[in-house]
């Protein structure tokens, strides 16, 4: 995944399962399928007959399993697990995931994707009560609340613990008896439900993971929905029904993987239509389109096939390169585009090149591919983005949270230009994704969440409000 080279990276990934014989198996294969949502470590829960037990390391799915002992301690017929990428708290192996907690009437394992935008305030509140933290995620913020509700179910007590927490999230908590799942308000993190040949329930960030097991897709886990799997099969409740659907539309254009659907609309095909798109909207003179991979490439046939010109693979990327977003230093990082993509010289040599990329960050990446095709001797690089200008931050569980780390922020287009070395740079319309991506629902913005473009956040932000007012007065000026 050009995940890898960009710099923007998704919190995470869940994947939980009920009712099978191989959970931690299965729940492994699940999460090697959503490895893509997160390097930085991976976690797995199983339930054995209501006794948890948990293996979680640093560093990738194999890596963290490299000894199949491991796994095979993990028996029972249920599972949670996780792979991370921390936007909230530090690197350290106490934040990985699921995180478990063991109190004298009860076990619990809790995976969660996303972002609390409340987590600071509700942390100072708790900690004033005499609540002791062993993480610095936000992720355990929830577990805290959920015990001191004063309900008498434990489906009340989470109930009342989801009502206080804000922001974008996707959680599975696995109990003794039960695995929950429950979505934030507005559905900014994908979740979705598969059912297994032999009748077991599977929960996770996306469809890919479904397929991976060989379950049957069932349902999206909609807006502030609380679902409830046991022995006795699958209930569907709502904690509350406020909130329009906001899912991150980063999803449709980077993060998902190609062969996911969410909510009914396959990441592929909205990709390969905001590439459409953005040929009709953003026509160039040139003889040849090119991808940056992989991420790009469904939008890079799409622009192909609208225009009229042949698409040519004129970028390569090794395979088996190091993942330079974790370097330590930006200079690093930005050398690790040298070490991932090649340029093919016999296609791009003398030709006009019409570049497709599925967004801009910080701009780094773009600057040295541009360079890359202009030393292979294109004789003109024209840059076409299949999203609009990045300017505002995330909240939500993206790693970016700053405007000071957007180049569309700081710079104009024509400047953006210029500093690429392109010949010429057009993006798309904000109208152009939620049609391209089409959901049907009646909710702003078509059911997406569009802050990352325009800044119209669909919840309030909290605890990053004042940050958030103090940088755009700061951009102001």
């Amino acid at each position: 995944m050009s995940v890898e080279i960009k710099g923007l990276n998704e919190e995470c990934g869940v994947f939980g399962v009920w009712g099978s014989p191989d959970a931690a198996k299965l729940t492994y294969f699940g999460l090697h399928a959503l490895q893509h949502r997160g390097q930085e470590g991976a976690g797995i829960t199983a339930n054995n007959a209501g006794q948890l037990q948990s293996e979680r390391g640093l560093g990738l799915l194999a890596d963290v399993f490299r000894e199949p002992r491991r796994l095979e301690r993990l028996t029972g017929t249920a599972a949670v697990g996780h792979v991370r990428y921390a936007t909230a708290g530090n690197h350290g192996i106490e934040n990985i995931q699921p995180l478990e907690f063991n109190f004298s009437d009860a076990q619990f394992a809790l995976a969660h994707n996303g972002n609390l935008t409340n987590a600071k305030t509700l942390r100072h509140r708790l900690e004033a009560a005499g609540a002791i933290f062993h993480a610095s995620s936000d992720s355990e913020i929830l577990m805290h609340l959920v015990r001191r509700s004063q309900s008498p179910t434990l489906t009340g007590q989470l109930k009342e613990a989801l009502r206080q927490v804000h922001g974008g999230f996707a959680y599975l908590l696995l109990t003794n008896d039960r695995l929950f799942a429950a979505l934030d308000p507005n559905g900014l993190r994908p979740l979705v439900v598969g059912q297994l040949p032999t009748g077991g329930y599977v929960v996770c960030s996306e469809t890919c993971a479904l397929d991976a097991v060989g379950a049957k897709f069932i349902q999206d886990v909609h807006p502030g929905e609380l679902l409830t799997i046991d022995d006795q099969g699958l209930t569907v409740d709502h904690y509350t029904t406020a909130g329009n659907l906001a899912i991150c539309s980063m999803e449709f254009i980077y993060f998902a993987r190609p062969d996911s659907d969410i909510y009914g609309v396959n990441v592929h095909s909205a990709r390969k239509r905001m590439g459409i798109q953005l040929a009709k909207e953003q026509p160039v003179d040139a003889d040849i389109v090119v991808g940056v991979p992989n991420s790009s490439l469904s939008a890079a046939t799409g622009y192909a096939e609208a225009s009229g010109l042949p698409y040519e693979m004129g970028l390569i990327k090794n395979q088996y390169s190091s993942r330079t977003f974790i370097q330590p230093t930006q200079a690093l990082r930005e050398q690790g585009v040298r070490m991932k993509l090649s340029a093919v010289q016999g296609v791009v040599a003398g030709k006009r090149v019409v570049l497709i990329d599925d967004s801009i960050v910080r701009g780094t990446t773009c600057q040295r591919i541009v360079k890359l095709l202009k030393d292979a001797g294109a004789s003109a690089v024209h840059l076409r983005i299949a999203s609009p200008p990045l300017r505002f931050p995330c909240f939500y569980g993206i790693d970016i949270q700053t405007t000071k780390e957007l180049v569309a922020a700081q710079k104009t287009i024509p400047e953006m230009c210029t500093s690429f070395g392109a010949d010429s740079l057009g993006f798309l319309s904000e109208q152009g994704v939620i049609d391209s991506v089409g959901l049907d629902v009646d909710d702003p913005y078509g059911g997406l969440c569009m802050a990352y473009f325009n800044g119209d956040y669909p919840t309030p932000l909290y605890d990053y409000q004042a940050e958030f007012d103090e940088e755009m007065q700061w951009l102001k000026k």
